[in-house]
């Protein structure tokens, strides 16, 4: 099928307010169309071809590689991210490339470790406008990844490249791309994209911590998220604790993706936004939960939060990462000398502390491990 019979079937079966591929502002390096895919499917293409989503594979969600096969990695949680993003962007007729494009890139700019990781090099770089993984991000596509003759990182999209700023302001994004307007709000399918980042790690990190011993369902009687789930289940999963489990999120997946889509689907009715660019000119979030579900969603949270998160076994494995990462930093810093070529070649036009920034940023966990071994035992 034909390019332009893809954007005609966009015209015709979206809603007149979501994002339409042929509508792009287009790409910072002007690029000829190609022939048969639209713009979003070949950002997605372009994303899902880079190294920095491969990488994805070895970075941590919330366990350590090491910790076991089983625990999500931030790649599996970025393809959770998107099957739920295509979900809710289906159910409302929005654009479903774009929410999917953004959904496989918005971890892009993660640290190895984890959270544990981007504070470590927030820290560092405290007096250098710090590090911030959506920032981080943007760099990664426009700049850091190499892959064509002709222009710097992947060329993506105006709209996929402003999604990625999601619903940050100035004042939480400092010194933004000059040419993406931060004046505006985001799109319904940059509102897509948070919430389901969201529904995925929460109900996923209930699965793994209760897969871990962490958590146990006993702690998660308090929720009425969790109980409501229990009474549906019934007696259905027998002894099978397995299946059970994986029962109970599957509901709470459900449960908190269905009210994201009705309840949204009620307030973009109300506000009758015209096209596209009225949501954005609008500011206001129209994707979100109902109130009720809210809370419930907030008390999950919270949970996760004291038991999880917080737990020592966790905290220990995030010091330690802490610690390795702000040894690693230093050390390239005092000798960049042991940084590869293809990372040296960058010392000729940027300062040595955002190449060496940029360089741990996208490590694996187990390459900053080995490389912390390496250089920091001799």
């Amino acid at each position: 099928m034909l390019r332009e019979q893809l954007e005609k079937i966009e015209f015709e079966s979206l809603a007149p307010y979501a994002a339409k591929s042929a509508d792009s502002r287009g790409r910072k390096y002007p690029e000829a169309r190609h022939p048969f895919r639209t713009e979003f499917q070949r950002d997605r293409d372009r994303i899902v071809h880079s190294t920095a989503f491969r990488r994805l594979q070895y970075k941590t969600q919330v366990f350590v590689n090491h910790e076991g096969d089983h625990y999500r990695t931030r790649l599996t949680h970025t393809i959770e991210v998107a099957i739920v993003s295509r979900s809710i962007a289906r159910a409302l007729r929005l654009n479903e490339d774009l929410t999917e494009a953004l959904a496989l890139a918005h971890d892009l700019g993660h640290t190895p470790f984890g959270h544990a990781g981007e504070e470590a090099l927030n820290e560092i770089l405290r007096d250098h406008g710090g590090f911030e993984h959506n920032r981080q991000c943007l760099r990664v596509v426009d700049l850091i990844e190499r892959r064509y003759p002709d222009f710097p990182g992947l060329n993506l999209t105006y709209e996929l490249r402003e999604g990625i700023l999601k619903h940050h302001s100035d004042s939480d994004f400092p010194d933004p791309p000059s040419d993406l307007r931060t004046d505006y709000g985001p799109s319904l399918e940059s509102q897509i994209v948070n919430m389901a980042d969201e529904i995925a790690y929460n109900c996923h990190d209930v699965d793994d911590g209760l897969s871990s011993g962490i958590i146990d369902e006993k702690q998660l009687e308090k929720l009425a998220v969790w109980e409501q789930g229990v009474a549906r289940l019934g007696g259905k999963a027998g002894d099978n604790q397995g299946v059970r489990r994986h029962s109970l999120i599957r509901f709470l997946i459900d449960y908190l993706v269905t009210d994201l889509v009705n309840n949204s689907c009620d307030i973009i009715t109300a506000e009758r936004p015209a096209d596209a660019d009225d949501i954005r000119k609008n500011h206001k979030l129209l994707i979100m939960f109902s109130g009720i579900i809210a809370e419930e969603n907030r008390e999950l949270k919270k949970f996760l939060n004291n038991n999880l998160y917080r737990n020592a076994r966790l905290l220990g494995m995030a010091e330690n990462a802490k610690k390795m990462l702000i040894n690693l930093f230093n050390s390239y810093l005092e000798n960049p000398g042991n940084l590869p070529p293809h990372i040296s070649l960058r010392l000729q036009d940027n300062a040595t502390i955002l190449v060496v920034a940029d360089y741990i940023a996208g490590m694996t966990d187990r390459f900053a491990a080995a490389e912390y071994e390496k250089l920091t035992k001799k």
